[in-house]
């Protein structure tokens, strides 16, 4: 039946979320007479024409204040940041709340809905925004992006001028959000954090489980946090262990990734943590008499119990996303919505995609656009029972989750061994939500994040086209991110590799991405072609077959990120998984983009950098001796590896590759060059010209460092 407008207005208005701590507030008077004038007649209106509109039922403000004492941005005016926690409920029979995993035996309120929360962060135009809502998926619960894309210094809670750098967001009026998904965030002032249930069994009693975590220190420990520690305290918390004393509980050692496991006695080491007074019993810790050694791989598997309903963290950026979309009276309302994730929280957004996330609970799309960075061909742990979405996949550690995982590429493909044909968006595109999207990667992703398979068969022979709707964008020679300039080997011990580090900025493309994005979503501009290597060509290849130079000093990596086909159990289609670890299928063809006689990839986006050398740069480094296994990569950290100065330099050390002076006759010369360069990327639509400057700024430092 056709449903009448006006009526759904005022059903609009009554179950729209109460917005608390100064911003909104319906009198209660009104509440009532709404209620008794409109509701019950409504409600078989509402039933008669689908599933409720809602699915944020209160937004609590803690912090409302003008950014920067109410400091006009560009043309957008005073923005104006909003602090706070939004609440959620959602029906676990609603078809598009089916794909949560253990939702269905989480507590439910009076309504027959399961309730949860989460923290928000906005920065809002307060007049003249340009429509659109960029919301960043927190990675780690912190906040990335006003740094990436800014050049600010970081902060959880940007307050000060240099927090909000060059402020080119918000010059382009962009609203920009932030909402806690993730439940195992540390507990540090201003993460975003997502409060939800734990699931147990029908009669109430607790859900028990094998848990795993592995590390490899980079210097001798005493202990190690059952939770994941990515680099110094980044990571999750994890869950603690139920039982210490279980015979399930297990540890064991190997010396790569690949090699046979060596189980530790359970005498030499305990559920503990250390301090001054000694080793105390604890439930989140293990200590190894001896401790734990650098080049070590080690592994736990543990009893766990009260899993958390993890795939709520999904729900709630859809149905925050939805409301700011739908809700006219919604403290962020917004005509468009982008999403940007990066690394983990671009991974989290393949997953969304794949689960079908991105239709709310009436049908109707979420996000517009989704710019997935740098998370080569990953899901994550977001949404199966006892997941630690912090965990992710790198050579030496964090192996065998469930992160690289069939199908890859976004349109149907076919996996001969599992014998099955599926594609990243078949979901979506069933449901008719499918957004524009940008897949970027960097060198970094297609040697340790497996990104080649986004776009090549499994087997590796062939190349595999994106969608009409889908850019594939691979930023060359760049690590995951870069390092500070002038580069140098890192002094966090896990950052430590054999090379500098990659300094090459990536924030003139992100930007000139983020805008072509919303040109695409806004206006329906098409964005740039998309740019990777393929096999056909010759320029997407096997590690054996890379033609690498050989630089004095600078060997390869033993291999890049394996991937292989995981048995996790037969309970894994309902989201649970009975095998700990997992047993380990055959590989998926993992290529390369091969290089040139520098050692630099000469497809993809060509930075001036590359198209104007002053170094081989590559997406990956080495690490240190001192830290073991000295043959795989430490995580993150690209190379920087400067050309010889002179001819008399590039022959005494042996280096095969031609040295600065015999490309260049003058730094003139050298940034003629480079402004040409990045004039072609403006032509591209890779570079904002308005960034021309900076960028031909940095090239002069660039110049500077490498000559002198």
């Amino acid at each position: 039946m056709n449903c009448i407008p006006s009526a759904l207005a005022l059903l609009r208005v009554v179950s729209s979320p109460t917005i608390t701590g100064g911003i909104m507030r319906v009198p209660l008077f009104r509440q009532l007479k709404l209620v008794f004038c409109f509701v019950l007649p409504m409600a078989v209106l509402a039933v008669m024409c689908g599933p409720a509109m809602a699915r944020v039922v209160r937004v609590d403000v803690s912090n409302r204040a003008y950014v920067l004492d109410g400091k006009a941005w560009g043309s957008a005016g005073p923005y104006q940041k909003i602090v706070g926690r939004v609440y959620f409920a959602v029906d676990p029979k609603n078809p598009h709340n089916l794909q949560i995993v253990d939702l269905d035996k989480a507590p439910r309120n009076s309504r027959g809905e399961v309730e949860f929360s989460a923290d928000f962060y906005v920065l809002r135009p307060t007049s003249k925004g340009n429509g659109s809502l960029l919301l960043e998926i927190p990675n780690r619960g912190g906040k990335g992006l006003l740094s990436i894309v800014q050049g600010a210094k970081g902060s959880t809670d940007p307050t000060t001028a240099e927090n909000f750098g060059d402020g080119y967001l918000l010059d382009q009026g962009y609203t920009i959000a932030w909402l806690g998904w993730q439940w195992d965030v540390r507990d540090e002032a201003g993460m975003m954090r997502l409060y939800a249930p734990v699931a147990h069994m029908p009669d109430g009693t607790s859900i028990h489980g094998l848990v795993r975590a592995d590390w490899t220190p980079a210097e001798r420990k005493d202990e190690w946090p059952l939770g994941h520690l990515i680099v110094g305290s980044i990571g999750g918390t994890g869950y603690a262990v139920s039982d210490p004393a279980s015979g399930e509980n297990v540890l064991t050692v190997r010396d790569c990734p690949t090699c046979k496991r060596n189980v530790i006695p359970r005498s030499r080491w305990q559920f503990a943590q250390q301090d001054e007074h000694g080793v105390h019993p604890s439930d989140r810790f293990v200590c190894l008499d001896g401790g734990f050694q650098p080049g070590k791989l080690y592994e736990i598997v543990y009893v766990a119990k009260d899993p958390v309903v993890v795939g709520l963290g999904l729900a709630a950026i859809r149905d925050f996303v939805s409301y700011s979309k739908y809700d006219r009276g919604a403290i962020v309302h917004v005509d468009r919505a982008l999403g940007i994730g990066v690394s983990q929280d671009g991974r989290f957004l393949r997953h969304f995609l794949w689960q079908d996330f991105n239709a709310d609970e009436s049908g109707r799309k979420a996000f517009d656009g989704v710019l997935s960075m740098v998370a080569g061909a990953g899901r994550g742990s977001f949404n199966h029972r006892f997941a630690q979405p912090s965990r992710d996949a790198e050579t030496t550690s964090s192996l065998f989750y469930p992160t690289d995982l069939f199908p890859f590429t976004d349109v149907p493909e076919t996996d001969p061994i599992l014998r099955r044909t599926a594609g990243l968006l078949d979901a979506t595109r069933r449901s008719h939500t499918t957004p524009d999207i940008f897949f970027v990667n960097t060198s970094h992703e297609y040697w340790q994040r497996a990104a080649s398979l986004i776009h090549t068969g499994v087997d590796g022979r062939s190349d595999i086209a994106p969608g009409k709707n889908v850019r594939i964008y691979f930023a060359a020679g760049q690590g995951h991110f870069p390092v500070s300039f002038p580069p140098q080997i890192g002094s966090i011990p896990d950052l430590q590799g054999q090379q500098l580090g990659n300094p090459m900025p990536r924030k003139w493309l992100w930007r000139a991405l983020i805008s072509d994005m919303d040109a695409w979503v806004r206006n329906g501009v098409a964005p740039p072609e998309s740019e990777y290597p393929h096999v056909s060509d010759g320029t997407l290849v096997a590690q054996h077959d890379l033609r690498f130079p050989d630089i004095p000093g600078v060997p390869l990596p033993v291999a890049s990120l394996g991937v292989y086909r995981l048995d996790l159990g037969p309970e894994w289609p309902m989201g649970i998984i009975t095998y700990e670890p997992p047993k380990v299928g055959a590989a998926y063809s993992v290529l390369l983009p091969q290089v040139d006689k520098d050692g630099n990839e000469p497809t993809g986006i060509q930075q001036p950098e590359l198209q104007v050398p002053l170094a081989t740069y590559t997406g990956w480094n080495l690490r240190a001796q001192s830290l073991g296994m000295p043959g795989y990569t430490i995580p993150f950290v690209g190379s920087y590896i400067p050309f010889p100065k002179t001819a008399e330099e590039r022959k005494r050390s042996g280096d095969p590759r031609l040295s600065i002076a015999e490309r260049y006759s003058s730094m003139d010369e050298y940034m003629r060059l480079y402004r040409e360069a990045a004039e072609r990327l403006v032509k591209q639509r890779f570079m904002l010209p308005e960034d021309v400057p900076a960028v031909l700024d940095f090239g002069k430092r660039e110049w500077m460092y490498a000559t002198q």
